[in-house]
C-alpha cells in the first residue's frame, strides 16, 4: 500500500492528507478488508490488480455501491502469482469487455513519467521478449 500513500503525499499536503484519513474521507485498506462493504458515494482504485486472483477481483467489483467510481490498474505484464493461478486483472479484461459503462484505457512506454531512463529500460526488455 505504500506506493499509494507516497502518490497521496506528492498531491495533498502533508496535514491536509492527515486529516482526510482521520476523518475517514480517504481509506486505504487492503483487500482482505473489502468483503462484505458496499461502497456508496466513493472513487475507488484497486491497484497492482494484475496480482488479484478471480475471487477477489469478483469480490472487489461487487462492493461497487450508488454513486460510486471504480479504477483498477495494473501491469499483466508484471504478474507476481503463482503460475497456474490466473490473473484477476486478466479475466477481467476478457470477462467485462463488452459490458457497457465499463472503459480501459490501455498505457505503453509513451506513457512513463519516471526518470528519464526507464523507458530505455523498458525497450531494451520489450525487444529480448519479442524474439522467438
Amino acid at each position: 500500500m505504500q506506493p499509494l500513500y507516497d502518490a497521496l503525499r506528492d498531491m495533498i499536503p502533508h496535514e491536509k492528507l492527515e486529516s482526510h484519513i482521520e476523518k475517514g474521507i480517504i481509506q486505504i485498506a487492503p483487500m482482505a478488508f473489502m468483503r462484505g462493504r458496499t461502497l456508496d458515494n466513493a472513487f475507488v482504485i484497486l491497484d497492482e490488480a494484475q496480482n488479484t486472483t478471480h475471487a477477489q477481483m469478483k469480490m472487489f467489483l461487487t462492493r461497487m455501491g450508488k454513486n460510486a467510481k471504480f479504477m483498477i490498474t495494473g501491469d499483466p505484464g508484471q504478474i507476481d502469482l503463482p503460475r497456474r493461478v490466473i490473473s484477476g486483472l486478466k479475466e477481467a479484461l476478457l470477462v467485462l469487455k463488452d459490458v457497457k459503462g465499463v472503459g480501459v484505457i490501455y498505457l505503453d512506454d509513451k506513457d512513463v513519467i519516471r526518470h528519464r531512463l526507464v523507458k530505455k529500460v523498458i525497450a531494451a526488455y520489450k525487444s529480448i521478449e519479442n524474439v522467438d
